[in-house]
C-alpha cells in the first residue's frame, strides 16, 4: 500500500475560483469535497486523524485484506470506485451485492458510494423468487458476489443478465467465470480519490426490508442519514471509554445487507475506532473474538444469543471480558439473569441498551434497565420496552385518525433526519407511509404513566382471535421462557369457530424434549385463555431474515392446519 502522505500529493487543491456563493442563504447544495456530506469520505476523513491505525479486522475473504488500517481502507475503497467507472458505470447506477460479512465487501459499498453509485446488498438467505423480484425492481448496472454464496444466486442472477465484475473469494469457494477475483479487479485501479460530485441528500444505498409480511421493499439510504445515524449510535457505543477513540466494537450480524450498518460499524468508525467483523455467528466465535480483540462494544442482536453467549463465557473461564462496557440488543426484552450473569464475568459497570428502529428511521429508541430497573425487573422478559426515543427522533403513538393516544395500544411514528426519503420505485407504498406528515411504523406500541414505550407486536402479525387482539411477541416471551423451547414463533391461523387461532410453531433445544399439550398448558398458567395457543407445531427450523421470523411464510405454510376439525 502506498504510504498516506503520498496518496495526498495525489489529490489536486480545488481551483480557487470554485464559484463561491456568498448571497444565497436557502436552497444551497454543498456538494464539493471540502463541504460535502458523503459516506465514501468515512475513511479519506479518519486517515487525517489515525492515518496508521487499524479500522477494520475480520475472519474472511483474502488473508491480506484482514486487517487494514484507515488509510489503507480508504485506498481500496478508490480503487473500488475506479474499476466501477472503468467498465461504464455512472452515478446513480445500482451495484448488486451477494455477500456475507467480509472486509471486502464492507470497503466495497464504501468505494460505490465514492463514485456516486447506490449499492443494493442483498439477504443471502432469500429464496429465489424474492431474490428476482428484488433484482427486477433494482436493476443492477453489476455485481460483486461471494464465492462460497454463488451457486445460491447463480440462476437468478445468469437469468437476468447482471455482469458479475468481481467475486470475493470466501469459505473456499472459486472465482464466478468471467469475473476478477476481488484483489484482481482492484489491484490495477488508481489510489486517488474520484473526482464525482456528491451531495448528502444522494442515495448511497437501497437496503431492503426484512420481507416478514409481504415482499421485501426498496428503502433509499442517503449519505445524511447514514452520518447521522452512526454519530447518535457512536455515543451510546463509547460510553464509559476514557477517550471515545478507544472504541472496539465486534459485530457477527450480518452488516453487509443489513440496517445494523448504519449505526453500528459506522458509528464505531466515526468515533475513531476499530470494528471487527466476523462472520457465522456462533456463541464460539464471538466469546472467542471479544477475547482477542479486547473488544469494548457489542452487537449481540436477540437476547437469545445473549443467554448463549453467556453461557459460552462461563464454559470457558479462560475468556477474558473484562474490556467490555456496553452491549446492545434489540427485537426482544433481555432476561435480567442475563444481564447478572454478564456482569459477573465482565464487570458490575458493563452497560445493556436496547433499541428499537426499522431500516427507514433507524435513529433508534434506547432502553436502558440499569436505567429504569424497577420497570425492567418488573416486566422482562414478558414485556418488551423499549424506553423513549433517541433525541434526535420525534416520535408519537397515534390511532387510526393520527391521534394521540395514550393507556391504549398504537401505532408509533416518526420524524427524523434519519428518515428514508422513500420506497424506490413505489410511490404509492411511500404515500402511505408517510401520511399526516409522520412515518408510519407499523409497530403497535403503549405509553405507559412514566412516558416509557413498550412493544405490543407488528401491526400485521397481531392475532385476531374470538374478537380479542393477541399480541403475538407476548405469546412467543412466555413460550420461550420454556425450558425445552429454543425458539418460538406465534401466528394467526385461519379457524371456524375462532377466526384466527393463536398458533405456536416451535423449535426445542438440542437434547431436550416436550409435548404439545405441555407447552399448551405451560402457556396457559401464564397467559388468558384468549391467548393461549389452540395449536403447537414443532419444526427443526423457521423461514427467517437476520433473525426475524418470515411470519406470512409459516402462514402460508400452516394455512390449512384447523380444516380437519382440529379444534
Amino acid at each position: 500500500m502506498t504510504s498516506v502522505e503520498d496518496q495526498r500529493t495525489d489529490v489536486s487543491p480545488p481551483e480557487p475560483d470554485a464559484g463561491f456563493d456568498v448571497t444565497t442563504l436557502r436552497g444551497r447544495r454543498a456538494t464539493r469535497r471540502w463541504e460535502r456530506t458523503s459516506i465514501g469520505d468515512v475513511f479519506e476523513r479518519l486517515s487525517w486523524s489515525y492515518p496508521n491505525e487499524v479500522a477494520l479486522t475480520g475472519d474472511s475473504g483474502e488473508p491480506q485484506f484482514r486487517s487494514l488500517t484507515n488509510c489503507e481502507a480508504d485506498q481500496l475503497a478508490n480503487q473500488v470506485a475506479h474499476a466501477l467507472a472503468a467498465q461504464g458505470l455512472q452515478p446513480s447506477d445500482r451495484v448488486m451485492m451477494f455477500c456475507d460479512n467480509s472486509i471486502e465487501a464492507f470497503v466495497t459499498k464504501i468505494g460505490v458510494a465514492k463514485a456516486g453509485m447506490v449499492v443494493a446488498p442483498m439477504n443471502v438467505n432469500l429464496a429465489p423468487d424474492v431474490l428476482k423480484h428484488l433484482v427486477q425492481l433494482s436493476e443492477p448496472a453489476a455485481a460483486v458476489v461471494d464465492a462460497d454464496l454463488w451457486p445460491r444466486v447463480a440462476a437468478v442472477i445468469e437469468e437476468a443478465g447482471v455482469p458479475v465484475v468481481a467475486t470475493i473469494l470466501t469459505g473456499g469457494g472459486e472465482c464466478v467465470p468471467e469475473s476478477l477475483p476481488w484483489s484482481s479487479w482492484v489491484g490495477s485501479q488508481p489510489i486517488t480519490e474520484p473526482d464525482v460530485e456528491i451531495h448528502g441528500d444522494d442515495v448511497w444505498e437501497l437496503l431492503f426490508t426484512s420481507g416478514t409480511t409481504s415482499m421485501p421493499k426498496a428503502v433509499m439510504i442517503t449519505h445524511h442519514s447514514t452520518q447521522v445515524a452512526a454519530l447518535s449510535m457512536a455515543v451510546s457505543l463509547t460510553r464509559g471509554l476514557r477517550h471515545e477513540c478507544d472504541v472496539r466494537l465486534t459485530v457477527f450480524l450480518p452488516m453487509i445487507y443489513h440496517v445494523g450498518d448504519q449505526p453500528f460499524p459506522f458509528g464505531a468508525l466515526m468515533a475513531g475506532g476499530q470494528v471487527h467483523l466476523g462472520r457465522g455467528m456462533t456463541a464460539p466465535r464471538v466469546a472467542s473474538a471479544l477475547h482477542g480483540h479486547r473488544s469494548t462494544a457489542l452487537f449481540v442482536g436477540s437476547p437469545q444469543f445473549a443467554g448463549d453467549l453467556v453461557e459460552e463465557l462461563e464454559a470457558h473461564p479462560e475468556f477474558d471480558v473484562s474490556s467490555l462496557t456496553v452491549v446492545v440488543y434489540g427485537w426482544g426484552a433481555m432476561d435480567p439473569s442475563t444481564i447478572e450473569r454478564f456482569q459477573a464475568k465482565a464487570g458490575e459497570d458493563l452497560t445493556f441498551v436496547g433499541v428499537f428502529g426499522q431500516t427507514e428511521s433507524i435513529v433508534c429508541h434506547r432502553f436502558w434497565p440499569s436505567k429504569w430497573p424497577e420497570v425492567h425487573r418488573a416486566t422482562a422478559p414478558m414485556t418488551n420496552y423499549v424506553g423513549v426515543p433517541s433525541p434526535m427522533l420525534a416520535s408519537d403513538v397515534v390511532d387510526e385518525q393520527g391521534r394521540s393516544v395514550r393507556g391504549r395500544p398504537g401505532e408509533v411514528v416518526y420524524r427524523s433526519a434519519v428518515m428514508t426519503p422513500g420506497y424506490f420505485r413505489n410511490a404509492e407504498a411511500t404515500r402511505e407511509a408517510f401520511r399526516g406528515g409522520w412515518f408510519h411504523s407499523g409497530d403497535s406500541v403503549m405509553v405507559d404513566d412514566m412516558g416509557l414505550r413498550y412493544l405490543v407486536d407488528r401491526y400485521k402479525d397481531i392475532v385476531k382471535s374470538g374478537g380479542e387482539n393477541v399480541a403475538s411477541m407476548r405469546v412467543e416471551a412466555v413460550i420461550a421462557t420454556h425450558p425445552a423451547v429454543q425458539r418460538a414463533a406465534v401466528i394467526g391461523l385461519p379457524h371456524p369457530r375462532w377466526g384466527e387461532a393463536v398458533t405456536a410453531v416451535v423449535i426445542l433445544r438440542t437434547g431436550c424434549e416436550a409435548t404439545e399439550e405441555e407447552i399448551i398448558t405451560f402457556a396457559r398458567e401464564r397467559l388468558a385463555g384468549y391467548e393461549t395457543p389452540k395449536a403447537v407445531v414443532f419444526v427443526d427450523a423457521v423461514p427467517e431474515t437476520v433473525g426475524k421470523v418470515q411470519k406470512y411464510r409459516l402462514r402460508q405454510d400452516l394455512k390449512d392446519l384447523y380444516e380437519g376439525g382440529r379444534s
